[in-house]
């Protein structure tokens, strides 16, 4: 008897958990919009937080990039410049190959402040054994010659100065001329050419070495243009220098086999 009494009280205390467990369900269901309305705030601040957080990252690593960029770009300009003066050391150097002189290679350190006066400032002096009257060049052909020495550093004057003159000769023929600088970086022009002279656009001049200045055989210049009036007994004929006067940054100085040829 005790026995059945203890089942039915289980079995009564059971059915009344599961009640109030079924109750507890309910209500929860019922409370969850209630729970999920009072969370909003408190997800607003997180999400908003987050957000700023994000937004001051993205705007952090923006600047970050942009900063990086400038430096490469920088960089990248930089080796294409090195790459080009790289090229330019390399023609430089084949053509010294070429030359029976001795050469010397200087570097262009400044250039003359006076538009009319074509000069240019090299790291060579008289203590690397530069000289008065000495030829420069450069990969493509002759450039001028050395004007004044100092114990460090020389001044060349240009074949464009409107102060110079070269004796030339017309590579094709041999025909000779004087080319005189024009005052313009990219002109000389060629005296004493007979209107009936055999020279033509295109012609390549080359040192003729007459005068003792300059060894024969290096080009000076190609010939642009050409006018010939009837009633004049020479032509007017005007060249390009074949030297990259206004761009070379590296040149040579020539030693021929007797420097005091530039006396």
């Amino acid at each position: 008897m005790l026995a059945t009494l203890a089942v039915v009280a289980l079995i009564t205390a059971d059915l009344r958990f599961n009640q109030l467990e079924t109750t507890r369900a309910a209500l929860d269901t019922v409370a969850a919009p209630i729970y999920w309305l009072a969370d909003i705030p408190t997800r607003i601040g997180d999400w908003s937080d987050e957000h700023i957080q994000s937004r001051a990252r993205l705007l952090e690593d923006n600047q970050r990039l942009r900063r990086e960029n400038l430096v490469l770009q920088g960089r990248s300009h930089q080796m294409s410049s090195l790459q080009a003066e790289n090229v330019r050391l390399r023609a430089l150097l084949n053509s010294s190959a070429l030359l029976r002189d001795d050469v010397l290679v200087a570097e262009l350190i400044g250039v003359s402040p006076d538009p009319v006066r074509h000069q240019l400032v090299l790291n060579k002096g008289e203590s690397d054994g530069v000289f008065m009257g000495q030829p420069l060049i450069d990969a493509s052909g002759l450039m001028g010659q050395v004007v004044e020495v100092s114990a460090g550093t020389s001044r060349a004057l240009l074949i464009t100065d409107a102060t110079h003159s070269i004796p030339v000769q017309v590579n094709r023929n041999g025909v000779r001329a004087i080319a005189e600088g024009t005052g313009a970086l990219g002109t000389l022009e060629i005296h004493h050419v007979s209107a009936t002279t055999d020279i033509q656009e295109g012609d390549l001049l080359v040192s003729s070495g007459l005068g003792g200045r300059f060894p024969v055989g290096y080009p000076v210049a190609v010939v642009s243009e050409i006018e010939r009036d009837p009633g004049l007994a020479f032509a007017r004929v005007l060249a390009t220098p074949s030297a990259a006067l206004d761009r070379s940054r590296h040149v040579l100085l020539v030693f021929t086999s007797d420097p005091d040829q530039g006396d």
